[in-house]
């Protein structure tokens, strides 16, 4: 997530200026993010249980079903997508800014994604195992390459990718449905890990399974690769600027994105658990260029900017800290070696606890980062990443 972090700017002839809807995207992203990673820390099992079908199915049978179904449809895998669109903006500005200075590319940019990746390594180990950083950081490195050849080559590059991911899914989404065993259902031992277990025990866990919980970027690579490479496209296109013509462009994002995309997940959520795959990983991107329009028609009509706006421009603007900070909290808040309220309160209290939880973590990010930046220049793990870097 390093590149999201960066200044968002918008080149006029020889000047720069700031792009405000690049920080609030990057804000609502950083929260949307959490809407689905909630419930993987508050699911049986946690991290793993979600593997063995600890999630439950989406129903609308009572009002709290139907609630909670609906929460975790808006969020799976759209915001992820967003997130990882808007890295592939970061990286295009970071690319213009060294083109701009006749720096060397990818130069000094090999560091930068070298230590995201070893902060994604760390972050796996000892917080949460679906850690998007690592990811980021390998297909960082390829795309950085990309842009060093022509627009025709990494389109293409873009478009290959898409058609391979897409067969994959479709491949696996195949396979699945007609497999008639059901699930065995998660293991009382990893279900009491999460729910007594010690930090220490969770940390060995996660290393000695380390394969299997690292799949999901194995699995959606060329996934990122295409999302990442349409951020460039959508960044070099001006659809983040403050024009007329950005405007059209968010207009077209929104209308295309929802209008094809609202009804593909719906469909997959109808279709049962055999579709998730094809849900997570090929509805809900549309869902994110959608969100990316709706967004940004919404910041169009603000003339001026309240508080809870500035507070997601915050969070933006110390992405990093604050995907850490929430996993972090929410691992304090449901584990055993913390408060342990994901066993105390069990499917009892839910979707209403889980859903607390997630405003309350979501409000302590911002007000901790419009706190934090009125008296600091970056956040807190974006300054240890400068400070790194320079040395």
């Amino acid at each position: 997530m390093t590149e999201t972090l960066r200044d968002p700017v918008e080149t006029t002839g020889t000047t720069t200026k700031r792009l405000p809807l690049l920080d609030v995207l990057r804000g609502v992203a950083i929260l949307g993010t959490l809407m689905t990673n909630v419930w993987v820390f508050t699911a049986p099992g946690s991290e793993w249980g979600v593997l063995q079908g600890a999630l439950p199915e989406p129903s609308f049978a009572t009002v709290p079903e139907a609630v909670g179904s609906v929460f975790r449809l808006l969020a799976d895998g759209k915001f992820l997508s967003m997130l990882t669109i808007l890295f592939g903006v970061g990286l295009a500005i970071q690319y213009g800014s060294a083109a701009r200075r006749g720096r060397p590319w990818p130069g000094p940019y090999r560091w930068r994604a070298l230590f995201l990746f070893a902060e994604g390594t760390v972050h796996f180990v000892l917080v949460f195992a679906w850690d998007v950083l690592m990811g980021y950081a390998v297909t960082a490195l390829l795309v950085a390459w990309l842009l060093t050849r022509s627009q025709r080559a990494w389109r293409r590059v873009m478009w290959w990718a898409a058609g391979v991911h897409l067969t994959v899914i479709g491949l696996l989404t195949a396979a699945l449905a007609s497999d008639p065993s059901p699930g065995g259902g998660v293991s009382r031992e990893v279900v009491d890990l999460y729910a007594r277990g010690s930090w220490a025990d969770q940390i060995a866990f996660r290393l000695e399974n380390a394969i299997a919980l690292r799949l999901e970027p194995v699995l959606t690579f060329c996934l990122l690769l295409f999302l990442f490479l349409l951020g460039v496209r959508l960044f070099r296109a001006g659809a983040f600027g403050t024009d007329a013509a950005a405007r059209r462009i968010r207009a077209r994002m929104l209308v295309w994105g929802l209008g094809l995309g609202v009804p593909l997940n719906a469909a997959v959520a109808v279709a049962g658990p055999d579709f998730l795959l094809l849900g997570r990983y090929g509805a809900a991107p549309l869902m994110a260029v959608g969100y990316i329009g709706l967004i940004g028609a919404a910041v169009d009509r603000v003339r001026r900017p309240g508080p809870l706006m500035r507070a997601l421009t915050s969070v933006g603007r110390m992405a990093l800290s604050g995907y850490v900070a929430q996993n972090v909290l929410c691992v304090l808040v449901a584990y055993g070696f913390g408060l342990g309220l994901a066993a105390r309160l069990g499917t009892s209290w839910q979707p209403w606890w889980v859903m607390g939880l997630w405003a309350a973590v979501s409000a302590v990010l911002l007000v901790f980062s419009t706190w934090w930046l009125r008296r600091f220049p970056a956040g807190p793990l974006e300054s240890v990443q400068k400070w790194a870097l320079r040395r």
